[in-house]
């Protein structure tokens, strides 16, 4: 009887420990604030007390916090947080804001494109400007429909230098990005450069990821150094890919489609005219022209 009496006092002392250490933590305003969130018992929530008073000090940690560099948290850029079930407190890490908005960042990869373009906006596009009224609408809609079957075409945005259209199509991709769709920014003269020294090294790796992202932005089309291997090998096969497996592509230019097939022509044989103008007719399966001419807000 004396074993048993020895296990129950036992019993009754930790009990007691369990409680006094519960109603210390409590008197911490953190650690108040996120256990009445929980909506359970005093009971239920003594029992992991010193887990809870763990979320507490992250909670603390996350109240004052002003970005990731300064973050004090056990695992950066996380906080440790509960979660009622029934009588039981479940315990997962939750990423914070500022981790949120980095990680939709490593959803738009750039090549050779400035690093403005990775921070562009939709909230921070400039809008007092009636010119760019036409492409902020298509935008718009743009965003609003991509996830419906028939969601719009994806837009050649072509017109005046500086008038902010690369900015303008990457803060639209960067905002689908939070919305985990992947896309590509690329600078065309330099995607070409870099394609043609990879050649002999992973060019197809390269080349495969082009056709298959889930969107892309040809950025700066007709600016390139155009031959017919560039036209012929690269951009007509990219293009015709992307057509056919209906990925949206999207296109900015200082050249209307008219002035591109243009550039598109290396010589004056019926043939060379044939091939400019079918990767014409593929960017328009493709996208829509909407021109913008508009100040030079680079200046």
């Amino acid at each position: 009887m004396k074993k048993v009496n020895d296990i129950i006092n036992t019993n009754k002392d930790l009990s007691l420990k369990l409680k006094q250490s519960y109603m210390n933590a409590y008197q911490d305003k953190n650690f108040k604030s996120l256990v009445d969130s929980l909506d359970l018992t005093d009971d239920t929530l003594m029992k992991y007390t010193s887990r809870l008073e763990d979320c507490s000090k992250e909670y603390g940690n996350c109240k004052g916090c002003k970005g990731l560099i300064e973050c004090k948290n056990n695992v950066k850029g996380y906080r440790l947080c509960p979660k009622a079930n029934k009588n039981i407190i479940n315990f997962s890490y939750v990423a914070c804001k500022y981790t949120i908005k980095e990680e939709y960042k490593d959803n738009v990869t750039l090549f050779d494109t400035p690093k403005e373009i990775r921070e562009a906006s939709l909230s921070s596009v400039y809008t007092n400007d009636v010119n760019r009224i036409d492409i902020l609408k298509k935008i718009k809609s743009y965003y609003t429909n991509y996830f419906k079957e028939d969601r719009n075409k994806a837009i050649y945005l072509y017109g005046s230098f500086g008038s902010g259209k690369t900015y303008l199509i990457s803060a639209l991709l960067n905002e689908l990005a939070k919305k985990n769709v992947k896309s590509i920014i690329v600078h065309v003269p330099e995607m070409l450069r870099d394609l043609k020294e990879s050649f002999d090294s992973d060019y197809r790796e390269k080349f495969l990821l082009l056709k298959t992202v889930p969107i892309l932005l040809l950025d700066d089309i007709g600016a390139e150094y155009l031959t017919p291997w560039t036209r012929d090998e690269v951009l007509e096969p990219l293009l015709h890919y992307r057509m056919n497996e209906n990925l949206p592509t999207f296109f900015t230019s200082n050249l209307t489609m008219e002035e591109l097939e243009k550039h598109f022509i290396l010589s004056n044989t019926s043939i060379d005219r044939i091939n400019a103008r079918r990767i014409i007719e593929r960017i328009k399966k493709l996208a829509e022209p909407v021109s913008l001419i508009s100040k030079n807000i680079r200046s």
